[in-house]
Formats: structure tokens, sequence, C-alpha cells
């Protein structure tokens, strides 16, 4: 009698954790700035707005005619990059801020955004500083021009919140020469829970069964010579 050797395919499914949401209201702007508080003087009336990837339009739909790109720069934040992103632009601000605050209970959270300074205000005379902190952490403080034009960079890291409470998400934007550099933030956000594990390279499945049989073929070979 033959015998025949059955395989049977078992299927795994395996329960994946949820991703985190987003604790901070809107932001991605893509409804507009609502949800954040803008602050601080503007003497010359150009509060932040939320201008339109890809629209060479005038300000308040795009950058004064600059079509900006999407955020391309990495980050972990749990949300889409949409269509729309926060754009700071006035050449007379002190303090001018977008603020939200959010209520967190103790953990670890993950906090970040990404920035851009768009060519051409970077090209105008006068500078401008920007600063992002995300519940009481600094994670960018700067000159406009101290910085890459027409790059999108991630600000990120972590942070252990011990006592429940309201913490502030607050950017902040100065400028006093006409005209003055520019810059517009996109995908703010705060999420429960530890960063995501380094990523590390595996060797295949495949090749380390090749290197396997060259490491027998190997001790074959040696073992003729003997």
């Amino acid at each position: 009698m033959r015998k025949f050797l059955a395989s049977t395919a078992l299927s795994l499914v395996i329960a994946l954790p949820a991703a985190a949401a987003n604790l901070v209201s809107n932001g991605s702007f893509e409804d507009g700035i609502n949800g954040w508080t803008i602050g601080g003087v503007d003497t010359q009336g150009y509060p932040p707005v939320a201008i339109f990837y890809g629209a060479a339009q005038p300000y308040p739909n795009g950058a004064f005619g600059e079509a900006v790109p999407a955020n391309n720069a990495p980050t972990n934040s749990p949300d889409a990059v949409g269509g729309r992103a926060a754009y700071f632009v006035t050449d007379f601000a002190a303090n001018q801020s977008l603020t939200q605050t959010i209520f967190l209970t103790p953990g670890t959270y993950q906090i970040g955004f990404s920035a851009y300074a768009p060519a051409n205000g970077y090209a105008n005379q006068g500078d401008a500083t920007f600063s992002g902190t995300v519940l009481d952490v600094i994670l960018a403080d700067y000159t406009v021009s101290s910085k890459p034009s027409t790059t999108w960079t991630s600000y990120q890291g972590a942070t252990d919140i011990l006592v429940a409470g309201n913490y502030e998400i607050k950017f902040v934007f100065n400028t006093n020469l006409f005209p003055s550099k520019d810059v517009v933030i996109d995908q703010v956000y705060v999420i429960e829970g530890n960063p995501p594990p380094p990523v590390v390279d595996v060797p295949a499945p495949a090749a380390l069964g090749l290197f396997g049989m060259g490491l027998l073929g190997l001790a074959a070979v040696r073992r003729r010579r003997a």
C-alpha cells in the first residue's frame, strides 16, 4: 500500500494592536485652523492660515504663489498627510502663535510635527525665528535661515506624563523686517504609547538556507581532502 503524506496549510490569524489615535485635534489642519488658538501680536495683518498643498495661489490659500509640496518627511504621526498645512507668514510678528491644550493621563506619549521653509520666503532679507513645544518639550527652536529651504523636516520625540492634567502644544513665530522668511507646519501629533522599536535588518530565510548549505559543502570538501 502506498502511503501519501498529506500536507495541511494552517492559516494563522494574528491580532495586531489598533493604531493609536492622535490626541491633537485637527493636527494635520485639514479643517483649517479650527481647534487652534492664534495668539501674539501681528501688526501686518497676516494671521496663520491653512494653505493647500500644490496650490500656486496667493495668501490665504497658498504660500504667496508658491506651490508647497506635501510633507514627505518620515514621521510617527497616525494621520495621513492630507491636503493642507499651517502657514506662518507675517513680516511683523511678536510671538505670533498657534496653541492647543489637551488633557492627558499619566503615561508615555510620542510627540512631533513637521516643518518646511518655502523658497520665496527664504529668499527674503528678513529672518524669522520659530519654535515648536509639545507637552513642555521643546522639539524645535531655530532661525529659519539656519535650516534648508524647500525641505520637510520632522521633529519628534517621547515624554512621560506623571500627573494627569492639561498640557499645551505651542508654535511661536517672530519676524521684524519687511519682507521676512516664513514657515509651514503639518502633522502635529501626540499619541499614547512607547515609540516603535528600531527596524533591524535580518537575513532572509532563503539566504540563511543557502549560507548553511555552503557551510555543509565546505565541510564535505574538507572531509574529502582529509
